[in-house]
């Protein structure tokens, strides 16, 4: 076990905790902690807004996709922040709305992967154990919820990177799509 904290929110520190007590035993496809802030994520030099509100913390696929926290605000709480996840290949979206949905959806069985992930069973006691958390019942709900809550904000943060649309296109489309399935305030469902 370490002996310094791995970062300063204490949910990440635990999972790291976890992750070395199983001994690199894979416990969610495809993903791992690396070095928590690490800025190389990001790309060679990544805006100074950028740099200041996205945080990477773990691989999310074995081909070099990325989570991160994004700082969406000046809440304390950094563990309730949204998780984005950087694709390899450009594509982005908000994977939770903090980082207990993400340890949520990190425990749903695919019964694709159970070989690649021996450690899944220890991971799932240990969420239920440490955080009173069950794996995510609905993944997609999960998704359209985070998507509702931080899509809007996170593609007009984005834009002011890049003003052409071209990474951030497909997440402004689904994000249009949620936005014109949920009623509004006021509005009845049909």
């Amino acid at each position: 076990m370490s002996t310094s904290a791995y970062s300063p929110i204490p949910e990440l520190n635990r999972l790291k905790e976890f992750e070395e007590h199983v001994e690199g035993k894979s416990f969610s496809d495809g993903f791992e902690l690396f070095a928590y802030g690490r800025v190389s994520a990001l790309g060679p030099n990544p805006p100074a807004e950028m740099r200041a509100r996205l945080i990477p913390f773990a691989q999310a696929t074995h081909s070099g996709s990325f989570y991160a926290l994004w700082k969406c605000d000046d809440r304390t709480d950094l563990a309730a922040l949204p998780v984005i996840f950087c694709g390899d290949e450009g594509d982005l979206f908000i994977a939770a709305r903090s980082l207990r949905e993400l340890f949520r959806l990190l425990a749903v069985d695919d019964a694709d992967d159970a070989d690649d992930v021996p450690a899944r069973d220890a991971y799932v006691r240990w969420l239920k154990h440490t955080f009173d958390l069950t794996p995510a019942g609905d993944p997609g709900a999960e998704y359209d919820a985070a998507l509702s809550e931080y899509g809007r904000a996170f593609c007009d943060w984005w834009l002011t990177f890049d003003d052409e649309d071209s990474i951030i296109s497909d997440l402004l489309e689904e994000v249009e799509d949620v936005e014109g399935a949920t009623p509004h305030a006021g509005e009845q469902e049909g």
